[in-house]
């Protein structure tokens, strides 16, 4: 359950792309076209009595500059956890694996005319 919290608020902070790595985001992809995203992909939590520690992976969106998303995530992962759970946060450490860069070709329209085929 805390994992999921921690997911949740990670998935909410602006610059955040996706989470977990290469392979954890390629099952993700499946699940997501089955319609079952699985909120814990990148979030690893240690709980003990009463602190918690957790690990995050994720992919960071360009241009946003990587330390303020770290920084947002860090922050978001704190109050989430410990308003929510009511658990002491005692470390968020967040790993960016990757930088999505937007292309063109995310956008790319076909369209048919008498002159052939054309991208814009």
């Amino acid at each position: 359950m805390i994992a999921k919290v921690a997911g949740i608020a990670t998935r909410e902070v602006a610059g955040v792309f996706a989470l977990g790595g290469g392979a954890a985001r390629a099952l993700g992809v499946i699940r997501e076209a089955m319609n079952n995203t699985d909120l814990t992909q990148g979030i690893s939590v240690e709980v003990g009595e009463t602190q918690v520690a957790v690990d995050i992976t994720l992919v960071a969106e360009y241009p946003i500059p990587l330390q303020t998303v770290a920084d947002n995530v860090r922050t978001a992962v704190y109050a989430a956890i410990e308003n929510l759970v009511g658990m002491q946060v005692t470390e968020v450490n967040v790993t960016i694996t990757d930088v999505h860069i937007p292309s063109d070709d995310d956008t790319a329209v076909v369209v048919d005319d008498a002159a052939g085929a054309r991208v814009l």
